[in-house]
C-alpha cells in the first residue's frame, strides 16, 4: 500500500528543486516560544477529506464545528484567529506524497492527518518531531494523555516518544454465533482462553453440517486482512510483536507457532479454504457468518458496528445483538502473550500532528488538542456509536452498545500496533503468502523457510531475527 521509504524521500527531493523549497514559517523550528504572544494568528489544518467526497463527515466537522469554535474561544481571550482547512479527497497514496512534498519543503498546514502506519516513516525523515520539540516539554502535561490508553497512544508515537495525538481507533476480538455454538454442546457465553481452546470449539463445530466452524483469514486475496485479523494477533499472543529493537520476526519459533495453528485449522477441516483463495472471500465470509453458516470469526469492531448492523449493514443480521457473542482472543497460552498478557489484540488508527515549521507551536498545540477534547471528538461522532481514543469520550457515547463498549473498556488497554516502517506491506504480504502455503497444503517447516527468504530480500538479512 505504502511506497518504500527511499522512493518517498527521492520523489519529494526532486519535487522540492524543481518547484524550489519554500517555507511557511521561515524561522527555526528549534524556538519553540515563537509567536507565543501573538494576537493575530493563521492557523490551517489538513486531512485527507472533503465534504461530499472522501470522509465528509471529518470535513464537515472541521469546517463547521472545529474552526468556529476555536476563533470564539481565542477572540475570549483577545487573540484574532484565522483557521483555514485544507481539504483532500484523494487516494491514500497521492495524500501521503502530498503531505511529504509539504513538511520535506517545510511548508504544508500547521496540523496535518496522517495514517498511524505512516509515523515511523514520516519520524524518521525528519518530517515530523516529537511534540515536546515543536512545542515544549509542557505537552507531557495535557491531561488528555491520562484518558487515551497507553497502547493507542503508541500509534501515534514513535521510539517511544509522542509524535501527535491520536484520534479513533478499533480493536479486535472473536465473534461467534450463539446458536451455533449451543447446538456444538458449547456455552453461551464461550471465552477461550488459549488457542487450544479454539481448536476445541472448532472440532465441537465441525459435527454441524454445512457450517464453516472457524474463520481466521489467511491467504492473499484477502490482503491486509490476512495480516490485521489473523497473523498479527496470533503473533502477539505468543509474546512478540512482528518488529521489535530493530529486527523483524523471521522464521522464529513464533512464527512457526502461528502457520502450526493455521495449520490445525485448514488441515483438519475446521476452516474453509474456499474463503481464503476467493477473491471477495472475505465478504464471502461475511455474508456466511451472518447467514449462520461460520460458527467463530476473528475481526475487528467494523464487523459489528457496520458489516452485521441491522440498519444498513453490509451482510444485515436481524438478530445480531441477541445471536451474535464476541470474546477476547486468547494468548497462545495464559500469560504468554505480548506484556505477560492472557488476552490480545490488534488495533488501527489515524491522528493529527503538528507541522515541526509552524509559525505558532503553542497555538497549534492549543488547536490539536481541543480538536482531540471531548465536547470535539462527541461532535465529530454527531449521535454515532463509534469507539474514539478516549476512555471519558466512550464511556458515554458508546454506554448503549456492550460490544463496543467492551473493546473500549478490554481491548484497547492491550492491544498493539502495526510498526510504523516503510517496509511493512512487503513484510505484510510475505506473512500473507506464508499463511497462503499453509492453507494450500505446505509444511509449516517449508511456509517458514519460504517466509524467511522472502523477509530477507525484503529487509535484508540485518534486520532479520530467525532460530
Amino acid at each position: 500500500m505504502r511506497l518504500a521509504k527511499s522512493t518517498v524521500v527521492v520523489a519529494v527531493t526532486a519535487l522540492a528543486l524543481s518547484t524550489g523549497a519554500c517555507s511557511s514559517s521561515g524561522t527555526s523550528s528549534s524556538d519553540t516560544s515563537r509567536g507565543a504572544d501573538a494576537k493575530t494568528i493563521s492557523l490551517s489544518i489538513a486531512s485527507n477529506a472533503i465534504a461530499g467526497g472522501k470522509n465528509d463527515q471529518e470535513a464537515k466537522w472541521i469546517t463547521d464545528y472545529v474552526i468556529p469554535t476555536f476563533t470564539k474561544s481565542m477572540k475570549a481571550k483577545g487573540v484574532t484567529a484565522t483557521v483555514k482547512f485544507q481539504p483532500s479527497g484523494v487516494d491514500d497514496e497521492k495524500y501521503k506524497a502530498k503531505i511529504s512534498l509539504d513538511l520535506k519543503t517545510r511548508s504544508g498546514a500547521d496540523i496535518v492527518a496522517l495514517d498511524g502506519i505512516w509515523v515511523g516513516e514520516f519520524a524518521q525523515a525528519g518530517y515530523i518531531q516529537p511534540l515536546d520539540k515543536v512545542v515544549g516539554a509542557s505537552t507531557a502535561q495535557w491531561d488528555g494523555w491520562s484518558q487515551i490508553p497507553k497502547p493507542v497512544q503508541a500509534n501515534t508515537s514513535f521510539e517511544g516518544k509522542a509524535y501527535g495525538i491520536p484520534t479513533g481507533t478499533d480493536g479486535r476480538v472473536l465473534y461467534y454465533n450463539k446458536k451455533l455454538v449451543a447446538k456444538a454442546g458449547l456455552p453461551t457465553d464461550w471465552a477461550p482462553k488459549s488457542w487450544a481452546d479454539i481448536l476445541a470449539a472448532g472440532k465441537a463445530l465441525k459435527k454441524l453440517p454445512g457450517v464453516a466452524p472457524l474463520q481466521i483469514n489467511a491467504g492473499t486475496a484477502m490482503g491486509e486482512a490476512t495480516t490485521m485479523q489473523g497473523v498479527l494477533p496470533l503473533l502477539v499472543g505468543t509474546g512478540t510483536q512482528i518488529y521489535t529493537d530493530g529486527k523483524w520476526q523471521g522464521n522464529t519459533q513464533q512464527i512457526r507457532d502461528v502457520l502450526s495453528f493455521y495449520r490445525d485449522i485448514y488441515s483438519t477441516g475446521l476452516g474453509n479454504p474456499a474463503f481464503q483463495q476467493a477473491a471477495k472471500g472475505r465478504d464471502e465470509s461475511f455474508a456466511a457468518f451472518a447467514a449462520g453458516k461460520v460458527g467463530v470469526l476473528l475481526e475487528g469492531d467494523y464487523l459489528w458496528r457496520s458489516i452485521l448492523n441491522p440498519k444498513g449493514g453490509d451482510a444485515p443480521m436481524a438478530t445480531r445483538d441477541a445471536d451474535v457473542g464476541y470474546a477476547l482472543i486468547p494468548a497462545e497460552k495464559p500469560a504468554s502473550g505480548i506484556r505477560g498478557q492472557d488476552f490480545v489484540s490488534m488495533s488501527g488508527g489515524s491522528g493529527y500532528f503538528l507541522n515541526p515549521n509552524t509559525k505558532f507551536p503553542a497555538q497549534a498545540w492549543e488547536l490539536l488538542t481541543f480538536m482531540s477534547s471531548p465536547d470535539a471528538l462527541k461532535a465529530l461522532l454527531n449521535g454515532a456509536a463509534r469507539i474514539t481514543d478516549r476512555t471519558d469520550v466512550n464511556k458515554e457515547v458508546l454506554a448503549g452498545d456492550p460490544m463496543l463498549s467492551l473493546v473500549s473498556e478490554k481491548v484497547l488497554p492491550l492491544t498493539a500496533y502495526r510498526p510504523g516502517e516503510a517496509v511493512y506491506p512487503q513484510v505484510s504480504a510475505a506473512l500473507q503468502q506464508a499463511t497462503a502455503d499453509i492453507v494450500s497444503g505446505k509444511s509449516v517447516a517449508d511456509a517458514a523457510a519460504a517466509y524467511q527468504k522472502a523477509l530477507v530480500k525484503a529487509v535484508g538479512a540485518d534486520k532479520v531475527s530467525g532460530s
